[in-house]
This record gives structure tokens, sequence and C-alpha cells, in this order.
């Protein structure tokens, strides 16, 4: 089974088309960019400039083919101006199109025209649960990268979840491959109708930042199959994205960039891939090795750029006889065929773009309205009830952190970046006074560097006594107001690519200055803003109120501030497992992480919530909760069948959404997966659907989700291949992994 991905048919892979048009429509009406069409499948590279490009090739020296091949400038390889090649450009953009930086160094070019919308981070994204706005994000995000003239978006990245101490955790998508698969297929054909190629990212299990450039990651193949690979593989059959990165690490021995098992076998001779893989940036270690396996491009930066593996050594390596030039022109023609179905060298109907414009503001607002997850909310302090409110205390460094350009790796230069205490002084009426306090410092160790176990991560230090002046400052705020709102959690500064935290404590004396201000004011809301979880079983102990924002873009304190006034009620659902103590996570649970010259991932397949679920350890939040300000009942649960084949046949499975609040809401209806009687070791659940659903206080409505019966199947090492397990499956549905309220049976034969 080639692709065990079927085509995303309206806003999920699972729902049907009618299910789509009759239940889904009206759910996102928020987001007013909807497409007209509703199948999310992207165009694949056509082959009908393949004659234009023999020609093109025949007329060119090796010299000007190895330009082709590797970087010339930062961002950008050589473009053959006699035969009317450009440069290919390229961008990072996983929060928003990066600013432009010189072309022989990292400093920056000193552009005044370079801003551009800071969208969401990938945390946030995926907390939405909802593929349409993933479209809406690749279409944003397209379009600016456009209209800056790029013709490749280094992004999305979205590399499974394995450890809650990552430092891209912010940045990627999910624990689960199939929620990962949904968000990752609609942003990539948002980016490509914007005649972009999107480059996915990072091929492949690339899962932590410590030892990433050396690390040798080692798994069995089903884990490889049924955990990291499903949203690569729908990213080229499904999406058809049109550019791959290698990733730094080595896989089995060898790394990604000269992998041939991972560039030639399963990426193009299984799944079809006709793109170009371009390197991480200084990923490359060889010239013949890594071309022959399937690297096109090689990008970098710590050598001259001449001296690069795929620029002077490739044409000594023809001139030897060591590489034959066929096998260079295979290489550029990928980069011209990827050229021509962006229109780069025939520019003639290429789409424009566009950037920093209103419209894509509202759409990062509606993104990151969607993502906020409401964790607690005991005393129904949220929404804010104004009447009766004369000052808030508003305290935290958070309150007025902007994160756009922080951390190591691809910031955006904005117009826009809305703080939390600019969003609430945008919503509040003048007649509340704002008693503001920062609370506590960011500040760094300068001569230590993080440490896990025996393993330097490089990551920041945090000094963690609080100042004696803001604390007494924040208390006597508290003190002085009706209710307090801490701004806590963390920042793109200390959640950072490049480094892994050594541990999840809460950095900068945060939980004392918790502790202090619920004690000086009952009425305290906490609001944590971070990408990764962080152990805070001690403050959602003592606090009656919880909510979890994100590196949420541009409009991020506006949408925060509607959603703990009311104007907007929460729907966002964890796309990860928050536990109580790191080693109830799997990668530490087995000690496999972060390995030293080779990771072994020895948890398997049991990634995120299926190991909790699996092993029965209770977390501190589970993987997809969140909680709204009404409230929902699931019942009527029914499927279409109640035995199946294992060929080509779907099971239909309905139920009933009661809203029997008095707010309008959505509801993320989940349906998880079981079979206890295997033959083989699975999971305890697995989720296989969801659909996000719109009902009016007081209604209730029939939501359908379809589930192909070859995606119950599981990967057999023996066989190399998928099979469906013959006999009784559960199919369990509720609005998290653990808060399930409905089951059916189903037989398959």
């Amino acid at each position: 089974m080639k692709n065990r991905f079927i085509p995303l048919l309206g806003i999920f892979s699972i729902f049907s088309f009618t299910a789509c048009n009759n239940a889904v429509q009206d759910e996102m009406a928020v987001a007013e960019t909807t497409p007209e069409k509703a199948i999310f499948e992207g165009q694949p590279l056509s082959m009908e400039y393949e004659d234009e490009i023999t020609k093109l090739i025949s007329q060119m020296t090796l010299e000007e083919k190895a330009g082709m091949l590797h970087g010339t400038s930062m961002f950008a390889t050589s473009g053959v101006p006699r035969l009317g090649i450009p440069e290919l450009t390229m961008a990072d953009g996983p929060l928003g199109i990066r600013e432009e930086i010189s072309r022989d160094s990292w400093a920056p070019a000193g552009w005044t025209n370079d801003f551009a919308t800071y969208l969401p981070a990938g945390a946030g994204l995926s907390a939405t649960w909802n593929p349409q706005l993933a479209y809406t994000f690749g279409n944003v995000i397209g379009a600016e990268a456009r209209d800056r003239n790029k013709d490749v978006l280094l992004a999305p990245a979205f590399n499974i979840i394995r450890t809650p101490l990552g430092g891209r955790t912010y940045e990627y998508f999910s624990e689960d491959p199939f929620l990962n698969t949904q968000i990752t297929v609609p942003y990539i054909v948002g980016v490509q109708e914007n005649d972009v190629a999107a480059c996915i990212k990072h091929y492949a299990v690339n899962n932590q930042e410590t030892n990433r450039g050396t690390v040798d990651v080692q798994m069995d193949e089903r884990t490889l199959r049924e955990i990291y690979l499903p949203a690569f593989e729908a990213a080229i059959t499904d999406a058809h994205a049109y550019s791959v990165m290698g990733a730094y690490n080595r896989f089995r021995g060898d790394y990604l960039n000269e992998n041939e098992y991972m560039l030639q076998n399963v990426l193009r001779d299984q799944w079809g891939f006709k793109g170009i893989v371009i390197s991480d940036w200084a990923a490359i270690h060889s010239t013949v090795k890594a071309l022959k396996a399937g690297a096109d491009v090689e990008m970098g930066t710590p050598r001259p750029f001449n001296e690069f593996y795929f620029a002077d050594p490739l044409i000594a390596a023809v001139k030897a006889g060591e590489l034959s030039e066929e096998e260079v022109d295979k290489h550029v023609r990928r980069v011209l065929r990827l050229m021509y179905n962006i229109k780069s060298i025939d520019s003639t109907g290429r789409a424009k773009g566009a950037r920093n414009t209103e419209q894509h503001l509202k759409d990062a607002y509606d993104i990151a309205s969607e993502s906020i997850v409401l964790l607690k909310n005991d005393k129904k302090m949220l929404p804010l009830d104004l009447e009766g409110i004369s000052s808030i205390a508003v305290i935290g460094d958070n309150a007025t952190k902007k994160n756009a350009l922080g951390g190591f790796g691809a910031g955006v230069k904005t117009k826009l970046e809305v703080t939390p205490l600019e969003g609430l002084q945008n919503r509040l009426p003048e007649s509340i006074q704002i008693n503001h306090a920062q609370g506590y410092l960011e500040r760094y160790s300068k001569t230590d560097k993080a440490k896990y176990g025996d393993i330097t991560l490089n990551g920041p230090v945090t000094i963690d006594e609080l100042d004696p002046q803001l604390l007494e400052e924040a208390v006597n705020a508290a003190k002085n107001s009706d209710v307090a709102i801490i701004f806590a959690g963390s920042n793109r500064d200390y959640e950072t690519e490049a480094s892994d935290r050594a541990n999840l404590d809460l950095p900068f004396g945060q939980e004392e200055l918790i502790n202090k201000v619920m004690e000086a004011n009952p009425n305290t809301i906490v609001v944590m803003i971070a990408g990764a979880p962080f152990d805070i079983e001690n403050v959602d102990q003592r606090a009656s109120t919880l909510v979890w924002s994100w590196f949420n873009g541009s409009e991020g304190g506006n949408a925060l501030a509607d959603v703990l006034l009311g104007k907007v009620n929460p729907s966002g659902k964890l796309p990860w497992t928050m536990p109580k103590n790191l080693e109830d996570s799997p990668a530490h649970a087995t000690k496999s992480f972060p390995g030293g010259d080779v990771a072994t991932y020895d948890e398997g397949i049991l990634v995120g919530y299926k190991w909790f679920d699996t092993k029965n350890i209770e977390p501190l939040y589970p993987f997809g909760y969140g909680l709204s300000y009404t409230d929902f009942e699931l019942s009527n649960a029914k499927v279409d069948k109640t035995e199946a084949y294992a060929n080509a046949e779907t099971i239909r499975v309905s139920v009933d959404v009661e809203n029997t609040g008095k707010l309008d809401g959505k509801e993320v209806v989940q349906l998880y997966v079981s079979k206890e009687d295997s033959e083989v070791e699975r999971a305890a659940q697995e989720l296989k659907g969801f659909i996000k659903a719109l009902v009016p206080a007081g209604g209730s409505k029939t939501v359908t989700i379809e589930i192909p019966v070859k995606d119950l199947a599981y990967y057999s090492n023996e066989n190399s291949d998928w099979v469906v397990e013959p006999g009784t499956y559960t199919l369990r549905i509720g609005n998290s992994s653990r808060n399930i309220s409905e089951e059916v049976i189903v037989n398959i034969k």
C-alpha cells in the first residue's frame, strides 16, 4: 500500500463530502478566507517542460550547472542569465517571511521594505484543530513570500514532538501523526497556490536539537512508518510539496542528505517525488555520495560558497571521473522543473502576492483566537464580567514581551505585534484602570550552559531569583485591583532552535511570583504563553483559572483579550500531552533522550498520549484537551455498518453534538480507535478522525466522520507492508484523549 492516506475531502481526509457541505461549511464561518473549493489536494509537478529543460541543460557549462546546485548567497543559488534562468531564491518562514539578510553574511540587509505579517507559531496553529485555518495560514505566508520575490518557502516544519523539552516544539505541530497530517497538507496547498514551492522539513526523524548535527537515530521500520513518516508521505502524495529539506541528523548510520534509503527508495521510488531535495544549512558532508543518494541543492554558511561540496569539489569530481556529468544533469533537471512549475523562468501569469494587508492581519487574528486553550475555569471567572470591576492588575514580563524576532533562527520583522497588555488596553473600557507591574525579569546566566544529565544542551540558563522591588510592585498591584491577570510562561529566546531545554521548570522565578500574587488577590487569572509543555502542576493546584496561549502573531494580544472578555469563546485543544513529571514522557521514561552518538527511540510507536494511555499514566492535561465557556454533550453515536472488509470500504461514524450552555461555541469531536486483542503491539487508542463543529447555544448538530478501513492498518516489519488485522475494533468518541463519552464496535473481516 504505497499511500495510506486518501486525498483530503472537505476539511479533513476522514470527512465525507456530504458531511463537509452540511456540517462544516458554517462551522468555520469565522474564517472568511475559506476557499471555494472543498478539496485540499495540491497540484502535482507538471512534466510538460521536460523538452525545454533538456534544451537548456545542453547549452550549460559544467560550472553553470554546479552553480544551480549550491548556495551562492545565503538564501539563493546561481541562475544562468545568458539562458534566461534566474536565481532560485529562498526564505525562512515558520512565523512569517524572514527579514532580508545580507547576501554573504547573517547580518540584516538593512532594507526598509521587508516587513511581513507575524503569524502564530506552529503549536498555536495545530491547537486550532482546524485544517481550514491551516490552509489560510499557508495561503497568507505563500502570498507574502511571493510578494518578496521568493521562490521557495522553507516551511512548514512538522517533525513529531517526541519530547516536551524540544527546542522547536513551539514551531512543530503535534505529537500525533494524524493531527500532524491534517494540518500539514492544507498548509502546503495554500502556500503553493501562490506559485511558491513549499520546502517541507526536516526530513526525517529530526526530533531533538541536542547533537542534531551528528546524532544517529535508530528505530524499527514500523515506528518510522506509523509515527514519523505519515505527514511527510501525505505532504508528497496529497499536497504534492515541490521541495523537501534534508535534516541534519543521521538515520541508521547515514546522514539524511546522503541516505539513499530515505531519499531514493522511500521519497522518490515509493512516494513518487519529482521535486528537489534541499539540504538544511551546512548539512551536506560529501559530494559524490550525497549527490548520488538524492540530494539536489546544498545550502549552508560555514565556508566560502565555492568550497561547498556541490561547488568546486563537484566540478573536480566530474573532471576526475568520480561523478558523471549525466548525474549532475539529473539534479539540474529537477531544479529547472521546479522553476518552470512556479513560473520563475517564464513568469507569465505568475501570482503577484501581497503583504502586510488588513486581510492577512485578520487571518492571523482568526488563527490566534481559535488556538487559545482554556485549561481551567473552576470559579467561572471567565469570561470576565466587567460589571462591578473598576481595576485590573496586569502582571508579568509576558504582558509586554514581543516574540517576533526572538530566539535563534527565523524571526519576523513586523510592523505590528500586539502584546497582551496592549490587547487589554484596546478592548477594555476607559472606566477600568489597568495596574501594570512587570513582576519578574527575563535574565540568563552569562557563563553557564543548560545541561540535561551529562549532556550539554547549550541552551540558556535562567536566573530564577525574583527582583524584590518588582515583586513588591506586583503584589501591590494585585492587592489594589479587583482582578489580577498574570501573563507567565516562556518566550522565543528561551524556546529556540539549536538547543533543547534542560527541564520543564517555569523560568525566571515565576512560580513564586504567581503564588505571591494569588495570596494577595484570590481573584487571579493565570495565562501561560509558551509553545511547549512546562511543569505547572503546583500552579494548577492553586489557580482556579488557567489559560494557555502561544507565540500568537501580530494580533495575538487582541485575540487573547477577546477570549478573556468573552467576545471569542475558546475552542483550542492541546496538540500534545502535558505531563505531570518529565519522567512520565516516553522518551524520558525509556531513558532514550537525548542519547549520545546514537539515539534509540525505545518507546517505539508509543509516542505522546499513546504512551500515557497504554501505560495508564495520568497526565496533567491530556492530548486534545480544552474547555469552552459553554458545555457540550456527545450522544447517539452510530456507524453505517457494523461489519466491513479490509479492501476499499469506508466506515461512517455519526454523533450528535449538543450545546447545553448559553453561548455559541465550537467543539472538537475526536475519534480514537482501539483493538484490544491484536496480534501485534498497539497503543491503547489512536486518533483516526476529528471534526470541529460550531453549535449554537441550546442547539445540536449531527456530525459524520469517515474512516477508510485501510487506515486501521499497522505496518508489518515482517512483510514490509501495511496490514489490516481482522477482528473487533472499538471506535471511541470524545472531546479529548481522556474524555471518551461514546463507543461503537465494528468487526473487520
